[in-house]
């Protein structure tokens, strides 16, 4: 397809996968690309400006904050763009809207994170439902991170040609085990020898119900310890959980990972897959489960509540095995798993990569992703706006 020049809009660019996912993808996009941040320029727009993406900060200051419309149309129109593709529910409303303002038709977003009760997290309204749809209507494709996403979309009352399936997509090869790191992470990080690590990878939420594997973690020998990799509002209050357990010398939290200038990250993701002996996600409600197939991709047997990548599969096409109930539950899962570990244990230990994990390699996403850009862009031929306004 000839040469075009793409706008991604998210509504921040703090850790997160959503936002994590959008720098791996330029990374592999053949297109001239920007991306606007409405709020918090965090650590993942340094590492997209360290990719050499320019990254521009809206300073938007709420979700009412409609003074960024009008500075948002003056961006798209200054910047010449084909294509808009807009990511998360705040950005999706506003960036549809102002890319019709300014003459863009060729408008794609990326639904990533709906569940069925919430959205980003969130409890969702009848409010939240109609604006979204009353902005959908503005864009030309919805993009479904997986089935059960698009089944979703499909029942509130997105047609059906609307709707594309574009998985997201990891780096397999950079999450490849690697005893030597192994050994190095866990004395950095002050394990023990010998101890069975399980790891939980995400935000620090009340969604993410990480609360059940510090349960769980009470109900297991003194050698097993738990690795949270990540920030959020509710780490302290997981802290707590931990001291009323009695498990706080056996859980350890690593915070977001900061980058380095370069956009490397201080401590990194797979380097601490690498330490982990098996990888858990009470999450009642996944859009997709990025995390779990990144665990996948370091070799890592995986327990989880909800992950529609690994569901979409054949059966048996994984390391995996889905988990109903709380800490109990978990508990029970994770002894199992580590006495089949320890059955057919090997000396050093070696992994090998899921085909789950190459089934979503980052490159087939793009590859599929340039399909979506290609449709819209050959479809945005000048048409009426349905705002009721001259574009």
């Amino acid at each position: 397809m000839p040469e075009f020049k793409a706008l991604h809009i998210i509504t921040g660019l703090g850790v997160g996968g959503a936002e994590q996912q959008l720098r791996l993808l330029l990374r592999h996009l053949p297109v001239d690309c920007d991306v606007v941040t409405l709020t918090n320029p965090g650590t993942v727009a340094d590492g997209l400006t360290a990719d050499g993406v320019r990254v521009v900060h809206l300073g938007m200051t709420g979700n009412r904050d409609l003074s960024a419309l009008p500075r948002l149309v003056r961006l798209i129109r200054s910047g010449g763009y084909d294509l808009v593709h807009t990511h998360l529910y705040r950005a999706c409303v506003y960036g549809r809207t102002a890319a019709r303002l300014a003459g863009v038709r060729a408008v794609v977003a990326t639904e990533h994170s709906l569940g069925e009760t919430q959205l980003e997290g969130r409890a969702l309204s009848a409010g939240v439902r109609a604006l979204y749809l009353a902005s959908e209507r503005l864009g030309r494709t919805t993009v479904a991170v997986s089935g059960p996403v698009a089944d979703r979309l499909r029942r509130w009352g997105v047609p059906e040609p609307r709707i594309e399936v574009v998985p997201n997509g990891i780096d397999v090869a950079r999450f490849r085990f690697d005893p030597v790191t192994r050994e190095r992470t866990r004395r950095r990080l002050g394990l023990p020898e010998g101890a069975y690590v399980v790891g939980g990878i995400g935000r620090l939420t009340a969604g993410k119900r990480f609360d059940v594997l510090i349960g769980a973690l009470a109900h297991l020998p003194g050698d097993c310890w738990l690795l949270l990799v990540g920030g959020g509002p509710e780490e302290n209050v997981l802290r707590r959980a931990a001291q009323r357990a009695g498990v706080t010398d056996r859980v350890l939290f690593t915070g977001e990972r900061p980058y380095e200038p370069d956009g490397t990250p201080v401590s990194d993701l797979p380097a601490l897959t690498s330490a982990m002996d098996v990888l858990a996600s009470p999450s009642p409600e996944e859009a997709f489960g990025l995390a779990l197939v990144e665990g996948l991709a370091a070799g890592l047997p995986v327990l989880y509540a909800s992950c529609p990548a690994i569901e979409d599969l054949p059966p048996r096409s994984a390391e995996a095995r889905r988990v109903r109930g709380g800490a109990d539950a978990f508990a029970h899962a994770l002894a199992q798993t580590r006495a089949l570990a320890e059955a057919r244990s090997s000396c050093p230990p070696s992994r090998t990569v899921s085909v789950a994990a190459r089934h979503y390699c980052i490159t087939r996403s793009a590859a599929q992703l340039m399909d979506v850009y290609a449709a819209a862009v050959s479809c945005s031929s000048p048409s009426p706006s349905p705002l009721g306004v001259t574009v």
